[in-house]
């Protein structure tokens, strides 16, 4: 055996700068987290995760991002831009939408630190499944948001429903084999009861599927159906409680069947995830992680 070297002269300058990362990681992290088992929110096989939306107005960096999901016993994610903006240097445009004038050299680091970022969530026991980063309208910049997509270890990008964004970001899902999770919202389309085109223009377009925008869209009617319907062509789907008449409450306290959703996820063995999206108004003296970590034991219960 050799003695460690007190100094290494071939220390580079990234061994030093991924360093200071995980230094400023566990500055974040609990020191309980730090020494207990990894997260792990596969629940009799369903895949549990939340979207990063549901601690909005609470958490901006993907360090503190990380933080939370950990707290919250949650080992998938759907990552929305903010974290990825703030760790990897993709800077938005005036509207919102990553910006499409770096060099190829600093697009290389942006990937570069997306890397970074994905492996800082895997050391940690969280898989990135999912982001969802507004795309930009060259073809480089599209093209380039799929590259982060794989930088960070996604299956799937998600985006609000257009044929017309299907069509033109289809080829790039065929190139990178990335899938498009088009997202409903209250305003459902009748097509989710019968077949809907969307499908028809590429086999990497699918649906990110919100079982409570559907049920209060469609005034009560059970998102099951759709879930029988569509399963190989589900990419993720979101979690919320509301009401036939639109409420959005306490999960438990609505009419969406979660639970039933749950069980029959676990008896047909989908593999697709299934994100908290908390959207109900966080009671007094509470926080978001909080109650995201409320919607985590329902899910566990449901599937116990």
């Amino acid at each position: 055996m050799h003695a460690p070297d007190s100094i290494n002269p071939r220390l580079t300058r990234r061994a030093f700068l991924g360093g200071a990362t995980a230094l400023a990681v566990s500055a974040f992290m609990p020191r309980r987290s730090l020494a207990a088992d990894k997260p792990n929110s596969v629940f009799g096989g369903v895949r549990i995760g939340t979207n990063t939306y549901s601690y909005r107005g609470e958490i901006t960096s993907a360090e503190a991002t990380l933080k939370a999901l950990v707290d919250d016993g949650l080992s998938e994610v759907e990552v929305k831009e903010i974290p990825i903006y703030a760790y990897t240097g993709i800077a938005p445009d005036a509207k919102g939408k990553p910006a499409v004038t770096p060099t190829p050299e600093q697009r290389d680091a942006q990937l570069a630190k997306c890397a970074e970022l994905r492996k800082m969530y895997n050391d940690a026991g969280v898989t990135i499944h999912i982001h969802k980063i507004p795309f930009g309208q060259s073809d480089e910049a599209i093209d380039f948001n799929f590259r982060v997509a794989k930088a960070l270890g996604c299956t799937a990008i998600t985006l609000e429903r257009s044929e017309a964004m299907a069509k033109r970001l289809a080829p790039y899902a065929e190139k990178h084999k990335v899938w498009l999770g088009f997202h409903n919202h209250t305003e459902n389309y009748p097509s989710l009861d019968t077949f809907d085109p969307i499908l028809e223009i590429s086999p990497y377009v699918g649906f990110n599927f919100d079982i409570g925008h559907y049920f209060a869209g469609t005034k009560g009617k059970s998102p099951i159906p759709v879930l029988e319907k569509y399963h190989d062509r589900i990419v993720s789907l979101h979690l919320k409680d509301r009401t036939a008449k639109g409420g959005n409450l306490p999960w438990g306290t609505g009419e969406t069947p979660i639970r039933e959703v749950l069980q029959l996820m676990k008896k047909e063995k989908w593999t697709f995830p299934a994100d908290i999206e908390l959207e109900y108004k966080i009671p007094a003296g509470s926080s978001a992680v909080a109650e995201v970590a409320k919607c985590v034991r329902y899910c566990k219960e449901a599937l116990a």
